[in-house]
């Protein structure tokens, strides 16, 4: 079976996440999607680059959550959500995924 890389999974956890709640207007739902992807990344990350590094990509992806919110406010909430996914995506491949 082929490997997801981290990168993709984190971004579709913040992408999914968004995406659920707004199509389901359940925000638990949405928060259901975000913790099980970030929880799948972060054993990817912890397996791939270590504790350290699984923590600092977890906080970066938590904090990529909450600042797509206030972010949502100046551009758009689609604009804001694929531009923080992209960033934790390209965190994610330059800790844990190029390396492989």
């Amino acid at each position: 079976m082929a490997r997801v890389p981290s990168a993709v999974v984190a971004a579709t956890g913040l992408v999914g996440g968004y995406g659920v709640a707004r199509w389901t207007k359940r925000r638990e739902l949405g928060g259901a999607v975000l913790a099980v992807a970030g929880a799948a990344a972060a054993q990817q990350w912890r397996a791939r680059a270590g504790g350290k590094a699984a923590g600092a990509l977890s906080a970066a992806y938590l904090a990529a959550f909450a600042g797509s919110h206030p972010l949502a406010k100046k551009v758009g909430a689609w604009p804001s959500v694929l531009g923080v996914a992209g960033a934790v995506a390209l965190a994610s491949w330059a800790v844990a995924d190029r390396k492989a």
